[in-house]
């Protein structure tokens, strides 16, 4: 029989989903009353949000349960099927698209809920570059995407690309956003209070403050009355930008190949 450390040291296994072989859901007599998988799961992201994914390891998943380290591999194979799990969960918790027969309304909704998704979890963009997001909740997201796109009335063939120009956008809005927020988290500051830090020291040197004014200029025209507000604007125009950008590409001829 394979042992757990055989399992671990394995470079064979590609996915948690693709995995024919099924980890042990009895508990042996030996075995800790009442952890699971979705025990095991629920923790990790807990640690993933509080710790981040540098940090994070099976040994302090295990203090975190009050258990052994090697008792975890009798639930899951190694520590990246616990990536992949956690990532699968968060990816769940993305709503469904609204019910409104107007595919813009259900698209912003869509690309609004991935975002929120990917801010509150800063860790989840790295491993959605990494897995391969064939779990359940995972799917349930790309069909409903899909099926959005699908809507929009635009060719077959373009619609690959639409869903990269939405997605892809918000994969990116989304990831920066959220390791900023992370970033003044962990410095202690509110997001204002950070990016004031930020431009005080470049206005108190006489070449960064050249450099920046145009950049200064733009900030003022752009509106908000704090960052988190800015963000918003900018997020919506350019969402909106996308969205008519479609509406303008639906009845164009492809161009020739």
């Amino acid at each position: 029989m394979e042992s757990a450390a055989d399992r671990v040291k394995s470079p064979s296994r590609v996915s948690v989903w693709l995995d024919p072989r099924t980890p042990a859901r009895t508990r042996r007599a030996d075995q800790p009353t009442g952890l699971d998988r979705e025990r095991i799961t629920t923790a990790s992201v807990r640690l993933l949000d509080s710790d981040g994914l540098a940090k994070f390891s099976m040994r302090r998943l295990a203090a975190e349960l009050d258990v052994t380290a090697m008792s975890l591999y009798w639930y899951v194979e190694t520590k990246d099927d616990l990536l992949e799990l956690a990532l699968d969960t968060v990816y769940g918790e993305i709503p469904a698209a609204p019910e409104d027969p107007d595919w813009r309304v259900r698209l912003r909704g869509l690309a609004t809920s991935y975002r929120t998704m990917l801010v509150r979890h800063p860790w989840a963009s790295a491993l959605a570059g990494r897995f391969l997001n064939i779990g359940p909740h995972s799917m349930l997201f790309s069909y409903a995407v899909q099926d959005v796109v699908r809507a929009t009335g635009l060719p077959l063939e373009r619609q690959t690309g639409a869903t990269a120009a939405v997605f892809q956008f918000v994969y990116g809005f989304g990831t920066t956003e959220g390791h900023f927020v992370q970033r003044t988290a962990e410095a202690g500051l509110t997001q204002d209070e950070y990016v004031a830090r930020a431009m005080s020291t470049i206005r108190a040197d006489p070449e960064l403050r050249q450099v920046m004014r145009p950049s200064e200029e733009l900030m003022a025209a752009r509106g908000g009355g704090d960052v988190e507000e800015m963000r918003e604007r900018d997020f919506v125009f350019a969402l909106d930008l996308l969205i008519a950008g479609i509406e303008a590409m639906r009845g164009r001829a492809p161009r020739p190949a």
